[in-house]
């Protein structure tokens, strides 16, 4: 039975990471479903959820005002989520009538907030943005044009991330080419899984209003709309761009809570695993629920491991396990080496590392879900009030 178990779990974490990408290449080939982009300027709400944003929001908005789009056809709505600092006081500022402002005196949450604006909004299309993230300037026509295409309901574009040194941002910046390829790919056959919160779009008369304490509303929206029965693709033409982490604390928070969000989908929306009704059932279950349970699977691994090491191929494959597991631990504590040796040793060390380091972000992610300890009111990944 054991070994039933070890065979099982190195399988199905071999096949979340490697086989079901080479999957997904393979049935792309095959089942490609092209999209009809066509020019296209229909009325546009852009929405900013906001909670202490004064160091960039005004940036963010004078970005947004300066996109390639018809000036008449846009407008921004911003929500302030019981900001404390300067943010309210930036955003009446702008004398542009196109920008808007919802002040909530009382913090709700992020989940509430979009509710909120998705009530003032009245644009056939809305485009979901966070304040840190400036777009490209073509950015915006560039997602509005999926949508001429009638299948089409929800849009994701691409975070682009700036270069930076050190084992854990070259990690984040690997793993996050990793999975806007797979994104790419899901969007081929039918439809991503979630959308990159920075930048995607929907068709307003789609919008499912999210519930309270939803951390992911840039999953908990695409999958509803998929659910209805249109596709959520992804357009690498429409940029958002930003810096990525490399301080592992900023990235363990990140991961966990957005791991945490995925359990909440899980149970919120059962049905997305019944292949009968849904189109991604295969790719919820590849991608998103094989992720979260793969450091429980490399547990079970390591720890039966330790019981059959007396046979000699056991023997091997711990051995393996203990040389993985002490290369992430050195490039954990040499991540910020830059210099010498210690810098030839991190090319080999940082992708070791930054795994362990998301899976562990995966196992905090299902002990917050069981403990129920969560807060639904986001927090900023970055201290930007320092430096």
């Amino acid at each position: 039975m054991l070994i039933t178990i070890f065979w099982i779990s190195i399988f199905l974490v071999f096949y979340c990471y490697l086989g079901y990408p080479v999957a997904l290449k393979l049935m792309a080939l095959f089942l490609k479903r092209a999209v009809k982009r066509a020019e296209f300027y229909p009325k546009v709400s852009i929405i900013l959820s906001l909670w202490n944003e004064a160091d960039v929001i005004e940036a963010k908005i004078k970005n947004l005002l300066s996109l390639d789009y018809p000036a008449e056809h846009l407008e921004i709505w911003a929500g302030s989520d019981g900001s404390t600092d300067r943010t309210v006081e930036i955003i009446k500022q702008f004398s542009d009538p196109r920008v808007h402002l919802l002040e909530q005196r009382q913090r709700q949450g992020k989940a509430q907030t979009i509710n909120a604006l998705l009530k003032c909004v009245k644009s056939d299309i809305v485009i979901f943005t966070d304040a840190r993230q400036p777009f490209a300037k073509n950015a915006l026509k560039e997602l509005v044009q999926n949508f001429s295409d009638p299948t089409v309901g929800c849009v994701s574009g691409e975070l682009v991330f700036s270069p930076r040194e050190g084992a854990t941002a070259r990690g984040i910046s690997l793993y996050w080419k990793y999975e806007k390829f797979i994104r790419a790919e899901e969007s081929k056959i039918h439809s991503m899984l979630g959308a990159t919160g920075a930048i995607y779009a929907i068709r307003r008369e789609l919008f499912t209003e999210i519930p309270e304490k939803v951390v992911l509303d840039d999953m908990f929206v695409p999958l509803k709309i998929i659910e209805k029965g249109f596709r959520a693709i992804f357009d690498e033409q429409a940029k958002a761009y930003d810096e990525v982490a490399d301080q592992p604390r900023e990235e363990y928070r990140r991961k966990a809570r957005t791991l945490y969000g995925n359990y909440q989908i899980f149970f919120l929306l059962p049905q997305m695993f019944n292949p009968l009704r849904s189109p991604v059932a295969l790719q919820l279950f590849s991608h998103k629920f094989l992720r979260v349970v793969a450091p429980i699977l490399l547990g079970m691994v390591f720890l039966i491991n330790i019981f059959l090491a007396d046979q000699p191929i056991y023997a091997v494959t711990l051995i393996l396990q203990m040389i993985f597991y002490l290369l992430a631990l050195i490039g954990g504590l040499a991540r910020h080496q830059k210099h010498g040796i210690l810098k030839g040793i991190l090319k080999i060390c940082y992708i070791p590392y930054v795994f362990c380091l998301l899976n562990f972000s995966a196992l905090a992610g299902l002990l917050r879900f069981m403990s129920d300890k969560q807060d639904a009111a986001w927090q900023k990944a970055r201290d930007n009030t320092k430096g």
